[in-house]
């Protein structure tokens, strides 16, 4: 117990540095924002609007957070700026909450799965798709899980060989036929291997372009069709990647895919380097699909399933 309490607080840490840049870049704004007043009034939700957009929640999400303080100050008469934070961070936790982002403590597989857990990763080149990818299979053995790669993104030669290389850091068996294969062909003989080795955990990466949308939609569903003659419910998880840093650019491409494949969860990666950490809580709001993990460092661990309360926490603590 004393270890996991350990780990915990050590995780937390790492959370509280990766998101420093985004905290300190939220604070100074809302500072200035609300410097001098001490009364929530219409000037103060205007500044605290622009602070909300330019911090990369979005401009949807902002307004709708912006519409439930304005609920809150009708309904109190009289709110502080000093209550303001304690506002702020109940109503992004309550955002997180809707969209159905569960407070995880590690990589789990979910209750009732038989066969193994299949993850389906999307998202496009140059967001850390790959490197996600081995550091899942990397938690997951740590877990005493037997994990399978499958290099379905035969669009790029580098791809492959990037997998190839996760594969013998992280000393998983990989399914891969190399580059311009039929990448629903490779998904198939990756569902077969795993399920002939008993695997717990098979993760399948594949394409990330974007340039022709009907084609990657096409890809993708042939990819889905051929693990269901494997593995019937495959796949359970169709994992977004995105790279926080580039801001507005993950919520187009997070818009882009949610149309080609059914999303059903998000990893956004690199919060570390950025202050653009608000594009957490608008792109999870926007697309209605829950963030399972944020990427906040190099380390293997720096993968963190994400934690809602967690998140809100280090985004807002003094």
């Amino acid at each position: 117990m004393a270890l996991f309490g350990l780990f915990n607080k050590e995780k937390k840490e790492n959370l509280d540095k990766g998101l420093e840049k985004t905290k300190s870049s939220f604070f100074s704004k809302l500072t200035r924002s609300i410097a001098g007043k001490s009364k929530v009034d219409d000037e103060v939700l205007d500044d605290l609007e622009e602070v909300l957009v330019t911090s990369d929640v979005g401009v949807d999400t902002t307004l709708k957070i912006i519409g439930r303080i304005e609920e809150r100050v009708a309904r109190d008469k009289y709110v502080s700026t000093s209550e303001l934070d304690g506002i702020l961070r109940d109503e992004i936790a309550a955002l997180l909450e809707e969209n159905h982002t569960q407070d995880l403590t590690e990589v789990s597989i979910p209750e009732g799965i038989t066969g193994p857990y299949v993850i389906m990763v999307v998202g496009v080149n140059g967001v850390g798709k790959t490197t996600t990818i081995g550091k899942l299979a990397y938690q997951f053995k740590k877990q005493g899980k037997s994990v399978v790669l499958g290099a379905s993104d035969t669009f790029r030669a580098a791809a492959v060989d990037q997998l190839k290389i996760w594969s013998q850091r992280v000393d998983v068996p990989i399914v891969e036929q190399g580059m311009n294969a039929d990448p629903a062909s490779v998904a198939f003989d990756t569902l077969e291997s795993a399920k002939a080795k008993n695997a717990d955990v098979v993760i399948v990466d594949t394409a990330g372009r974007l340039h022709n949308k009907v084609n990657l939609m096409n890809e993708l569903t042939k990819i889905k069709r051929v693990m269901q003659k494997v593995v019937p419910d495959a796949p359970h998880e169709i994992l977004l990647v995105l790279d926080g840093s580039t801001g507005q650019n993950a919520f187009e491409q997070a818009k882009q895919f949610s149309q080609a494949t059914e999303i059903n969860a998000l990893a956004i990666t690199k919060l570390d380097g950025t202050a653009k950490g608000g594009v957490v809580i608008g792109i999870s709001d926007q697309l209605k699909v829950p963030v399972k993990y944020i990427g906040i460092g190099e380390g293997m661990m720096d993968l963190q399933v994400f934690n809602k309360r967690e998140f809100v926490d280090s985004l807002f603590k003094k």
